[in-house]
């Protein structure tokens, strides 16, 4: 039943360069390359207007992909924009080693048609926006922890230098968190979630950016598969009479990032998940796995918590 469906299904892989874009259209054996621009996005949409598309599967790139999937978007053509560490894998399990372009594109294609990824959708426009402000903050954050380490190595003489840019970045980030927070106060929708957000002690700016505009699917998904979108579900890992360790894996490693950083501080001014980590370091758990623990306790209760559009409450923990 599945070979069936397949044969009536048309798919498209396309590999993502930063000049230009590999087109495959499964079963058709159509290849085409066009240049990643206006002109050469308008011709690809052209020709796959021609067939009735199943899907479109892209991989996330972070950056290149975009101008392609938002003309995918507007022309009504159903697309995925896959995890490369997936395609990876279904690589390694159909056998495929060799890589050339139009490869890449046919794998793509393939791995469409044989996993069948849920369609993706494109962000709203603030949405978008917030998303890009935030990967602009984290580049400068990083260039901001690189300088500062190089200051502590280098002589007087040359970190000197490196005070200004330090300045300079710090104003940057600051530029960057008002532009989010101004986002943020001209859709009422966001507001309310960074208010409800933002009244657990110990979670910030940073948390509550990257749960807006990366964790759309907050208070429409249970706590289960919430704790699971962030990476902080612990996995079973038993075959047989083997019984390993729960271990997590998965998730949005960004917003895991920033939560972690967050409960580092929410631990300090928290009383309530104080308690819990101190109670589970006692128990003899490592710090590293009673802070995941407490970020899944905490995803859990912010998602029930701008579910049922209410405020901190201690009683909740």
């Amino acid at each position: 039943m599945n070979t069936l469906n397949n044969q009536n299904e048309i798919n498209v892989g396309v590999d993502t360069g930063k000049t230009q874009l590999d087109i495959y259209i499964r079963p058709l054996d159509i290849y085409f390359t066009v240049e990643n621009n206006d002109g050469g996005i308008k011709h690809a949409i052209k020709t796959l207007k021609k067939h009735p598309i199943t899907r479109v599967t892209i991989e996330a790139t972070g950056r290149l992909e975009h101008p392609f999937i938002m003309v995918c978007a507007q022309a009504n053509i159903p697309f995925v924009v896959a995890n490369p560490v997936n395609i990876k894998r279904f690589a390694g399990a159909i056998g495929q080693k060799a890589k050339t372009d139009k490869l890449d594109a046919q794998l793509i294609a393939h791995f469409g048609e044989a996993i069948k990824p849920p369609l993706s959708c494109l962000k709203p426009e603030q949405m978008r926006l917030m998303s890009d402000l935030l990967s602009r903050r984290r580049q400068l954050m990083d260039m901001q922890t690189m300088e500062k380490n190089r200051s502590q190595i280098m002589p007087k003489t040359i970190s000197s230098l490196i005070k200004p840019i330090l300045t300079a970045l710090k104003n940057q980030i600051e530029k960057v968190d008002l532009k989010l927070q101004k986002l943020i106060k001209e859709c009422g929708e966001y507001k309310v979630k960074n208010d409800i957000i933002q009244s657990v002690p110990g979670v910030g700016n940073v948390v509550a950016f990257n749960l807006l505009s990366d964790m759309p699917e907050l208070r429409c998904v249970n706590n289960k598969e919430a704790a699971s979108l962030v990476g902080v579900a612990p996995f079973n890992r038993e075959s047989g009479a083997y019984h390993g360790k729960r271990m997590i894996r998965g998730g949005r490693p960004k917003i895991r990032t920033a939560m972690y950083m967050a409960m580092m501080s929410a631990i300090q001014c928290n009383p309530k998940f104080k308690a819990i980590y101190h109670r589970l370091v006692a128990a003899g758990k490592p710090k590293k796995v009673a802070i995941i623990a407490c970020i899944r306790k905490l995803i859990v209760i912010i998602n029930s918590m701008v579910r049922d559009g209410v405020m901190w409450d201690p009683t909740m923990v």
